[in-house]
């Protein structure tokens, strides 16, 4: 449908699109954590190793952070619903394509193109809410879009046992093509067609763009893997050295890829920081907690999964009034203190573990991490999306999914590391988490 509102859709169209949008986030991220579970059944049906399978992972997640900046651009070059729907027919296609592959190599391909379009879905989702939502709710629509996204990563180890427990693992893959068909349905039916608002886009800072993530997320996965080379090494010069090209061609570009007229804008800067560091404090405790509470309180994954479900229900609760709230002008404030939550609960965790606590301490602490990352987020987004000029709605989108994923690459590194080297001390992960957490504060109460 087309149509450019000034000031979002009314109701009920605004529901339809809404409903289409997060069905559409919440597959995107459920692929992302959904098939690890399934990695054994997968090395044994496919007959690899099981190293081998990290692959069917990996390629899904360097084919987001490779393309999420050049798909937001192109939103702009062609339209944000454009891109969405050809992201959305790649990614459903695929699902597809991954569920009959009968070799790795296959699947793995199937995967990364998959990446691609999860990549465009994620690129421009940002960007189609600044149009759905009036800009008076817009920051209870960005607390929504934090719910949908926390749900689903809360719910995808879950969902993954439920599905292998009635069928083999390509019904993972397969549950994506009615979703996706409703979605279609959804959003060409009542998403508006708001026209491009450049005729420009950079295809080499595009391809600069692309080798420099690829060869950087290779490289920092092989160092924590253990498997550093002199490949390893020669991948992470060329991405430095591709990074360097890149940077210095984006300044010359009236539109950078990169956006840093944006980075320019101190309010913005901040909130880029704060939102990187934040997930990465959050990705290195949800990563360490498993092990952690398996060794300290020799409980089962099943009870694993049930102590860390209060984070997500914390911050699912509390993320739709942040985002009531983070008009205020003491949002900045209201953000810092979450993060400080966030911090002190983290630390009463890495103190609890060692001296084997009722589980129900445990359980109020992760409750105590989620609404405090809850307070944070959407008012952090809010502002990501908000401040940047309209005509640069997608890039601003693109950034904001691009500084969770880099937040939560480092912040899974970081944890990998740990567990590799001091395994035996691994409870130094959570109060890393801390104080990365006290430094997203920093940041967000300077905002």
């Amino acid at each position: 449908m087309s149509g450019s509102p000034a000031d979002g859709l009314p109701a009920p169209r605004r529901y339809w699109v809404l409903a289409g949008l997060w069905i559409g986030m919440a597959m995107s991220v459920l692929d992302s954590a959904i098939v690890n579970i399934a990695l054994p059944p997968m090395a044994r049906d496919l007959m690899v190793s099981s190293a081998s399978t990290t692959w069917i992972v990996t390629a899904y997640q360097i084919a987001i952070v490779m393309t999420l900046l050049p798909v937001a651009a192109l939103g702009e070059r062609c339209g944000y619903h454009r891109v969405y729907l050809g992201g959305l027919i790649l990614f459903t296609l695929m699902s597809a394509g991954c569920a009959f592959a009968s070799r790795l190599d296959v699947l793995t391909a199937c995967r990364f193109a998959q990446g691609l379009g999860a990549a465009a879905m994620m690129g421009v989702n940002g960007a189609q809410m600044r149009f759905v939502w009036p800009k008076a709710l817009l920051g209870r629509g960005i607390g929504y879009n934090a719910l949908v996204i926390a749900g689903a990563a809360a719910a995808g180890p879950g969902l993954a046992g439920v599905i292998l427990s009635f069928g083999n693992w390509p019904w993972l893959f397969l549950v994506n093509i009615p979703l996706g068909l409703i979605v279609l349905l959804l959003v060409i039916g009542f998403a508006p067609d708001i026209a491009p608002v450049t005729r420009l886009f950079d295809w080499q800072s595009a391809l600069l763009n692309a080798i420099m993530f690829g060869a950087l997320f290779l490289t920092a996965s092989d160092v924590v893997h253990g498997g550093l080379s002199f490949w390893s090494v020669g991948q992470g010069l060329l991405g430095i050295m591709v990074g360097m090209l890149l940077v210095r061609r984006v300044r010359s570009v009236a539109r950078p890829l990169i956006p840093l007229d944006l980075m320019g804008l101190g309010r913005l800067r901040r909130a880029y920081g704060a939102s990187i560091c934040a997930f990465a404090a959050q990705m290195c405790a949800l990563v360490s907690l498993p092990f952690l509470m398996m060794h300290h309180l020799n409980v089962s994954a099943a009870t694993v999964g049930l102590l860390i479900l209060p984070f997500p229900v914390g911050l699912g609760l509390i993320s739709p009034i942040a985002g009531g709230l983070a008009e205020r002008n003491w949002s900045g404030l209201m953000s810092a203190l979450g993060l400080c939550l966030m911090a002190a609960a983290l630390m009463a965790m890495a103190s609890l573990l060692s001296s084997r606590p009722p589980l129900a301490a445990l359980v109020l602490a992760m409750a105590l991490c989620g609404i405090g990352f809850g307070l944070f987020q959407a008012p952090n987004n809010r502002v990501m999306l908000v401040t940047a000029p309209l005509d640069r709605a997608g890039a601003a989108a693109g950034m904001l999914s691009l500084c969770r994923l880099l937040g939560q690459t480092a912040g899974a590194l970081m944890a990998a590391l740990v567990l590799r080297f001091m395994e035996s001390e691994a409870v130094v992960a959570l109060y890393m988490a801390a104080c990365i957490a006290l430094g997203a504060a920093c940041q967000a109460r300077r905002r």
